[in-house]
């Protein structure tokens, strides 16, 4: 973790500098510091000086000596019984020789720290002692003592700090700027983090303001002068591409705990990962079997139910406000309980001055798995460390004496499970564990515990997932205390307690897209089962190689060429349809008209008027032997191609028809009368002009006119929008609603599922694309375009779309830009036609004219 990577990189740059911040205590400042000898035993024969610097704080007063073998001396304030200068008390003056500038410092207990320069728990001399000080500059003597004097009365401080950010005094300069975030600190908007790299999760500064109008100002005055300042993603931006398998589990995580204001720069919020293997006693490790693996749709506390029934019991019989679990699944603690052997300083600061007991320490991951099921108090879930690379949080490499346990064993290395061969081979297997199927399946269970919808109210009580209410933004009002040492407790306990993240989904978390088989192509997002595949490994079906060959021309889309270009129409073209051996193109316009243009000849065969009303869509039924246009005039039309003549009317609406699909003998009508109607047509006996029997078998209620419909790959699913921005989500079996979107501020253009039926888009007059995910109805992308487009195609990770302005436009729609203009119409692109080997496209557009495309690897 990037955490460990600075604490070492803070060993190197400070290594003979043993004074850091995290010698002080809770709300303690450090203020100045005065060149100065320490003299022991002043005019006795061993009397003995040594040379350092005496640093005054808010709470104590530390002298570190220049010689490392010297141990620091901090005294508190609180344990101090007299000081004094030369002046104050002149016959009793021990520095009345040949001596200036003294301090005398009378304490009832002192502490010394890195004897030798060996990091161990701090030792305590208590008994009065006296310690004199002479500075450098003896005029500085008075101010010393003065300030000394206002610090030792002073109880408290009106404003706190915290040892949880505590790092060395660090420059940056604004042109080095990189990304900027603002931060929730001890559950308030005090935060802000500046980081000087594109990538690296350990910001370089991490800042703490006493109000949030302060940290705004700072956040808005570096945003603006920062030019490659980089504006915070969305949860929703990071779930489509770990959905779609572009961001591994490890980093959507870390996505979520950024986003979720975890900081590995703060301790009392730190990144927090989930257990994910449940085995740690067998010798090796199988990712294939679900016993395995931990249950991710629990918390910790919930895992053993014979702990989880006694917990439930005395919660019920808990007055207000009630809690499951007396302890977090994160604190300061516990990630120091992982760190210690990396990060032992912070361990003694946080526990003043001591390490935890040798029995309590980190020492095997199997007693702390278990100490995790079985424990009262122990909910404790796991930090990103063991899921990287380095394993040096595993390994006693600074030789610390971190106690000995009650069997008499010396606390060193952490013991790995039979299954690791050792610390790098323990956290490459945890990598594949997280990385594996089964948590892939199950890991947006865990997400809503942790950062979604059970994380509050009644559902986090119905999934046994409420903690203290000082753990929860809102559960306290800590500006609203005017009692300091009240504020300071409460302030305390929610910096060490823990603290809950902030909560990034309401709804519930959409799964990942987990195919089942490997593709035959490694960038394929279409996947071909080899295993369940009809034919042997050694063929390739007619599927695998349009599935390929699908995958090869969504990867050159941007390699689409203009082949050739036709004004076939007298005003805008409003459908595409083309026979199945591609030789007729069926076009409808606003000019009323249904053409047939050949490709072979170039020409317009056919043109049929139904009305004098607009056409809005067409369709050609399986066989090629009618085409379906849709009008403005409440009609639509069957035309027999055949025979070449109007075949039926199905006069369905009381409004403009809008767009029209057809699925397995059922036809699906989109109006502008608010509805969608599912029909039945049993087609007529030509030859004897008997026409269709239409039945219809459902309507799909709206408040407002339906712009565009369209069915997912079962024809289970249908998704409709409308003009007033609303994308719905019907099952058609039911015809009930499943999902409505307030998704844009316009009208509805266009909407299409993607390939594997999981994802929706929809685009519309606000010049947005935005993606729900089918099965949660959750919006989980959103982009803006500079203009509409008014028609696309996608295969669930790249778009091809007809812009307002006439250009075709190659979304990434995962990274949420554009990699490829090409030129086209003159006009607003009004449809777009692809077949099925996506290689081929035509678009109709507002200059009346038709052009086919080609893609040319």
């Amino acid at each position: 973790m990037a955490f460990i990577r600075r604490r070492r990189l803070e060993r190197e740059l400070y290594s003979k500098e043993r004074f850091s911040l995290l010698l002080l205590n809770l709300e303690e400042y450090y203020f100045e510091q005065h060149t100065a000898n320490h003299i022991i035993n002043k005019d006795c024969k061993d009397e003995r000086k040594f040379r350092g610097s005496l640093k005054v704080c808010s709470k104590s007063i530390i002298f570190e000596p220049d010689d490392n073998i010297q141990p620091i001396i901090k005294i508190p304030l609180r344990d101090c019984i007299s000081i004094k200068a030369p002046e104050d008390n002149e016959a009793n003056n021990p520095f009345r020789r040949n001596t200036s500038g003294g301090i005398s410092v009378v304490c009832s207990q002192v502490f010394l720290i890195k004897e030798r320069n060996v990091i161990a728990p701090y030792k305590t001399v208590r008994g009065r002692t006296e310690h004199l000080f002479q500075l450098d500059i003896a005029g500085k003597v008075g101010d010393v003592v003065q300030t000394l004097h206002q610090l030792y009365r002073a109880s408290c401080l009106d404003k706190m700090g915290d040892q949880a950010a505590m790092k060395p005094v660090v420059q940056i300069t604004l042109q080095n700027v990189r990304r900027i975030y603002k931060r929730r600190h001890g559950l308030m908007p005090l935060g802000l983090e500046v980081f000087c790299t594109e990538n690296d999760l350990c910001s370089d500064i991490y800042l703490k303001f006493y109000n949030y109008q302060d940290r705004d100002e700072v956040y808005f005055l570096i945003a603006t002068y920062i030019e490659n300042h980089i504006a915070e993603h969305t949860a929703e931006s990071y779930m489509l591409q770990w959905q779609r398998g572009h961001i591994s589990n490890y980093q959507y995580l870390l996505h979520l705990n950024n986003l979720a204001d975890r900081s590995c720069n703060d301790l009392s919020q730190y990144p927090v990962f989930p257990w994910i293997i449940a085995d740690y006693s067998s010798s090796v490790l199988d990712l294939t079997k679900p016993e395995t693996f931990r249950d991710l749709s629990k918390p910790v506390g919930a895992l053993n139910k014979e702990r989880l029934d006694r917990l439930v019991t005395r919660y019920q019989e808990m007055p207000e406000p009630k809690f499951m679990y007396g302890s977090h699944y994160s604190s300061p603690g516990y990630v120091l309980f992982y760190l210690v052997r990396v990060a032992p300083e912070y361990m003694l600061c946080l526990q003043n001055g001591k390490f935890d007991h040798a029995d309590r320490m980190f020492n095997s991951i199997a007693e702390t798995w278990k100490n995790c099921l079985d424990g009262a108090t122990d909910f404790k879930e796991l930090i990103p460390e063991f899921y990287e690379n380095d394993s040096s949080f595993l390994v006693n490499s600074l030789k610390l004496d971190l106690g000995k346990r009650q069997g008499g064993k010396m606390v060193e290395d952490v013991e790995l499970p039979p299954w690791a061969s050792g610390p790098d081979d323990f956290l490459r297997k945890s990598q594949e564990a997280l990385e594996s199927p089964y948590v892939s399946e199950h890991l947006h269970e865990w997400i809503d515990i942790i950062f979604g919808y059970k994380q509050k109210g009644s559902e986090a009580v119905a999934a046994h997932n409420v903690f203290h209410p000082l753990t929860y933004e809102g559960g306290v009002d800590l500006n609203s205390i005017m009692d300091p040492n009240e504020k300071v407790a409460l302030l305390t306990q929610i910096l060490e307690f823990g603290q809950t993240p902030k909560q990034l989904f309401t709804t519930p978390h959409p799964r990942r897209i987990t195919p089942k088989l490997k593709s035959l192509s490694r960038t394929s997002s279409h996947s071909i089962s080899i295993t369940e595949s009809p034919v042997s490994p050694n063929e390739e079906s007619f599927e695998d190689l349009t599935e390929e060959s699908i995958t090869l021309a969504w990867n050159n889309i941007a390699k689409l060429k203009l082949d050739k270009q036709y004004k076939i129409h007298k005003e805008a073209i409003t459908g595409i349809a083309v026979t199945c051996n591609g030789s007729s193109v069926f076009t409808t316009s606003q000019d009323s008209t249904l053409k047939m243009f050949s490709k072979e000849s170039k020409t317009i065969q056919r043109s049929v008027s139904f009305s004098n009303m607009a056409l809005s869509s067409c369709l050609i039924l399986p066989g090629d032997t009618t085409v379906i246009s849709s009008s403005w005039d409440n009609h639509i039309y069957f035309y027999s191609i055949a025979f070449g003549r109007q075949q039926d009317i199905l006069m369905g609406h009381d409004d403009a028809v809008s767009k029209i699909c057809w699925r397995d003998g059922r036809l699906y009508s989109a109006s502008w009368d608010s509805t969608v109607k599912v029909w039945h047509c049993v087609p007529g006996e030509t030859l004897s002009n008997k026409k269709h029997h239409f039945e219809l078998l459902a309507e799909l209620e709206h408040d407002v006119s339906v712009n565009t419909i369209d069915l997912n790959a079962a024809n289970t699913i249908l998704a409709s929008g409308t003009k007033e921005g609303t994308v719905s989500v019907w099952d058609v079996s039911t015809a009930t609603v499943l999902h409505q979107l307030p998704c844009h501020s316009g009208t509805v253009l266009h909407s299409a599922f993607s390939p594997d039926s999981r994802h929706l888009l929809s685009t519309g007059e606000d010049c947005c694309f935005k993606v729900i995910d089918v099965q949660t109805g959750m919006l989980i992308s959103s982009v803006t375009a500079e203009e509409p487009q008014r028609c696309f195609k996608w295969d669930g990770n790249t778009i091809l779309s007809g812009s307002q302005s006439g250009e075709l436009l190659i979304w990434d729609i995962l990274g949420g830009k554009v990699i490829e203009r090409i030129k086209g119409h003159t006009g607003a692109v009004m449809s777009m036609w692809m077949n099925e080997q996506c290689n081929s496209v035509i678009t109709g557009g507002e200059d009346k004219q038709i052009m086919f495309w080609k893609l040319q690897y």
